[in-house]
């Protein structure tokens, strides 16, 4: 894919640490030093169809992450859905299609989020690096 203007916001996959100290654990981590993780507020969906999370482009006055996972933690790189996400004051379209981690830095617009396919159900995370 060709690096586009918010191409470097997006990060496709995830980190996994192995081995883990518990049977049956898989730890997956984003690894960045340029966040700095201060009271952080999640929130997350599980999505088993097609549907709009995010209605409208958005700003925040705060740093954040939209995370991108399947729901299948023993397929950690499944992702069976495709997903609209709008970024920028112009409204760059990405198309998420793997597990993927889009950092949203303080000011910037994003949204509409939109997931257009879902063959299997995925799991959407928004990190908020406020309090509320």
């Amino acid at each position: 894919m060709a690096e586009s203007k918010y191409g470097k916001y997006i990060v496709r996959g995830t980190n996994e640490r192995l081995p883990s100290d518990k049977p049956g654990v898989r730890t997956r981590t984003l690894e960045t030093e340029d966040w700095v993780i201060d009271e952080p507020h999640l929130s997350w969906k599980y999505i088993s169809q097609p549907t709009k999370v995010i209605e409208e482009p958005l700003s925040n006055d705060f740093d954040g992450f939209l995370v991108f996972e399947g729901s299948d933690a023993g397929e950690p790189d499944e992702f069976e859905a495709e997903v609209e996400v709008s970024m920028g004051e112009e409204g760059e379209l990405s198309i998420i299609n793997t597990p993927s981690i889009i950092c949203i830095p303080k000011g910037m617009v994003y949204g509409p989020v939109n997931f257009t396919r879902v063959n299997k159900p995925v799991i959407f995370c928004t990190i908020s690096l406020a309090p509320k």
